[in-house]
C-alpha cells in the first residue's frame, strides 16, 4: 500500500491556523494523523499543537511514497517559489478546505487553495494555483482570479472582477462589482489596504487604501 506523507508548510501563524482544518481532512479520510507534520525552514520547536516539526531536508528523508504539502505561508513571493521547490522535487500540492465552505456552480479552483470557515464562491469563478481565502471571505460570480493571490479575513469581491497573480488583499476589504465583458481589474502584484473599497481598476504594482481606494502616498 502507498505510504502518504502530508505536510503544512509553514509553522507560524497562518500555519496554525490551517493544520486544524488539514487534520480534520485527513481524518474524514481515514488517514493516520501521524502521517500529518509541519513543515518549516526554521524551526523553532520540534512539536506544535501535537504534530511533528520538520524542516524541508528531514521532510523529504522521510519513509513515504507520495509527499503532499499545503503552503502556508502568507507572502506570495515565498509561496511561488517554495510552489517551484516541491515541484522540483516531486512533492504534490495539496488543497486544503473546511468543512464549511460554499462552492457553487461553475468554479474551477486551481491546486493547493486554502479555504477557511466560512469561505464562500459562488457561480462560474475561475481561481489559480496557491489561493488563500481567509475567514467569511467571499468571491461573487464571473470572477477571475490568478496565481497566488491572498485574501486576509472578510474580503468582500462582488462579481466580475479580475485579480491578477500576486494580489493581497488586506481584512475587510470590498472590490466592487464590474460589468459583464468589462470587469473591474486588479493589476498584478497589487496590495489592497485593510478596510479599502475599490470602486475602479488598480494598476498594477499599486497599494490602494481608504473609501474609496485611492494609491498610498509614501512620504
Amino acid at each position: 500500500m502507498m505510504s502518504s506523507l502530508y505536510g503544512v508548510y509553514g509553522a507560524s501563524g497562518c500555519g496554525r491556523g490551517i493544520m486544524p482544518l488539514a487534520r480534520k481532512q485527513l481524518q474524514q479520510g481515514g488517514i493516520s494523523l501521524d502521517r500529518l507534520v509541519f513543515v518549516d525552514d526554521r524551526p523553532e520547536a520540534s512539536l506544535i499543537n501535537g504534530h511533528r516539526v520538520l524542516s524541508y531536508a528531514e521532510f523529504m528523508q522521510e519513509d513515504a511514497d507520495v509527499r503532499h504539502v499545503v503552503l502556508a505561508i502568507a507572502d506570495s513571493a515565498v509561496r511561488e517559489k517554495l510552489a517551484a521547490r516541491c515541484a522540483l522535487d516531486g512533492v504534490k500540492p495539496w488543497t486544503v478546505r473546511a468543512e464549511n465552505i460554499v462552492l457553487m456552480d461553475g468554479v474551477v479552483l486551481g491546486e493547493g487553495a486554502v479555504l477557511s470557515p466560512f469561505v464562500a464562491i459562488t457561480s462560474n469563478i475561475r481561481i489559480g494555483r496557491h489561493f488563500h481565502a481567509n475567514l467569511f471571505s467571499y468571491v461573487e460570480h464571473d470572477c477571475v482570479i490568478g496565481d497566488f493571490v491572498t485574501f486576509a479575513p472578510g474580503v468582500k469581491c462582488n462579481g466580475n472582477v479580475l485579480i491578477e497573480e500576486h494580489v493581497y488583499v488586506g481584512a475587510g476589504a470590498v472590490i466592487k462589482q464590474g460589468r459583464p465583458g468589462k470587469p473591474l481589474v486588479i493589476g498584478r502584484s497589487s496590495v489592497i489596504g485593510m478596510g479599502a473599497v475599490v470602486i475602479c481598476d488598480v494598476p498594477p504594482g499599486t497599494t490602494v487604501v481608504g473609501n474609496p481606494a485611492k494609491p498610498l502616498l509614501r512620504g
